[in-house]
């Protein structure tokens, strides 16, 4: 059986193994795919490819071990949902806002109508005038 190495020199005391360099890259991946900032400059156009060169480089923080255990077990604790319906900020005043809404499509029914009339006319215009000739 032929191992199979990857195309990429990286710092073997930091990352121990090739699994660990791509498990690292993909995460990485994922967060850049998601809108997460570049570490490093380069020509690569495709978000696996920086993330790599970003890992190789010793550009990205990563915890490994017993402490790696422990961040995953607080993580999955954290209730999201929870997180962002606090975060959401309660309309304080809701009639002001149903007063603006009224306001606003009194409006929009308004010009609707005057629209409408308007291009009655117009045609009704028109037929008179075909009418004429």
């Amino acid at each position: 059986m032929d191992i199979i190495s990857l195309p990429v020199d990286y710092d073997k005391k930091k990352i121990e193994s090739r699994y660990r360099l791509v498990a690292i890259a993909a995460q990485r991946a994922r967060e850049l795919s998601l809108g997460a900032t570049q570490k490093i400059q380069t020509k690569a156009k495709k978000v696996t490819t920086t993330a790599l060169l970003e890992a190789i480089s010793g550009n990205i923080e990563f915890i490994t071990g017993e402490e790696a255990v422990i961040a995953r077990e607080k993580a999955e604790k954290i209730d999201y949902k929870k997180l962002i319906e606090e975060k959401r900020k309660p309309i304080e005043d809701l009639s002001e806002l149903e007063k603006d809404l009224k306001v606003y499509l009194h409006e929009k029914e308004a010009t609707e109508k005057a629209l409408e009339e308007l291009f009655a006319e117009a045609e009704e215009g028109e037929g008179a005038e075909e009418s004429e000739e």
